[in-house]
């Protein structure tokens, strides 16, 4: 596997079916995996923020979920054909995984949950869900009461292969820096959006927008209150940092080979 850095963030370069494929693999071993799927909001924080470089220190793997961290690969000769969207490989992911594979859910309201259980047991009958938490999580990455003990054990009783969270960033992030060392093992992935998206609880942008690199300004016209400052804020700082950088020769560069 290779990397390139985007700001100094070391993103996989992959597809859709090689990491599905290499995530079988890394669900196959012992110990546990943690991926990110990072969009150029991730990339900038962590170029700009030391604290947040801190929380997403233990993440094994940046997966570039945005066409214009894509775009930016390229040019350094990655050759990419496509992004790695978070809610696509969700879905793409459980619609086809095989049966022996186990998957946790983690976040989203109890509705949500219901729907993607529903979504995806009908869609891939074999599917195996053995367990879910969707309570609520604390800005800091605590879970209320005494789910904070209890969903570790259960996650270590049940031994799943793949945990899904999705308390949206900054607030997967911080549960996954806080609980990872008490995971005994699974393949940890931090998609967010991804729960509302495939449970049909929020829309997600036509796919024309997409290939544009307009995701975002369909999400701001669907949640401007919330989403408007944050957009504003980091997308700014991205270009900033690109010309920056760019003018320094650090925008971009080959990581080299990433051990598997």
């Amino acid at each position: 596997m290779t990397e390139f850095k985007v700001l100094g963030t070391p993103l996989l370069i992959t597809s859709y079916s090689e990491l599905a494929a290499r995530c079988q693999e890394w669900a196959r071993g012992p110990g546990r995996v943690i991926l990110e799927f990072a969009n150029t909001q991730v990339v900038t924080m962590l170029r700009h923020e030391p604290p947040y470089r801190e929380v997403m220190s233990e993440v094994d793997h940046f997966i570039p979920d945005g066409m214009p961290l894509v775009w930016c690969l390229n040019r350094a000769g990655a050759g990419l054909k496509d992004r790695v969207y978070g809610p696509t490989f969700m879905r793409e992911f459980l619609s086809h995984v095989p049966p022996q594979f186990t998957h946790y859910l983690l976040g989203g309201s109890q509705e949500c949950g219901d729907r993607l259980r529903d979504r995806f047991e009908k869609i891939n009958p074999g599917i195996r869900f053995v367990g879910s938490f969707h309570g609520r999580c604390l800005p800091e990455g605590v879970l209320e009461g005494s789910a904070e003990q209890e969903v570790i054990e259960e996650i270590n009783r049940l031994s799943p292969d793949f945990i899904w969270v999705g308390f949206g960033a900054p607030k997967q992030n911080m549960w996954v820096k806080r609980h990872h060392e008490l995971i005994r093992r699974g393949v940890i992935m931090t998609v967010g959006f991804a729960f509302d998206v495939n449970a049909g609880t929020k829309p997600d942008a036509p796919l024309w927008l997409q290939r544009l690199g307009l995701t975002w300004t369909f999400r701001l016209l669907t949640e401007p209150k919330r989403l408007g400052p944050r957009y504003l804020r980091w997308n700014f700082l991205f270009l900033w940092y690109l010309l920056w950088d760019g003018f320094r020769g650090r925008a971009v560069s080959r990581a080299g080979p990433k051990a598997a």
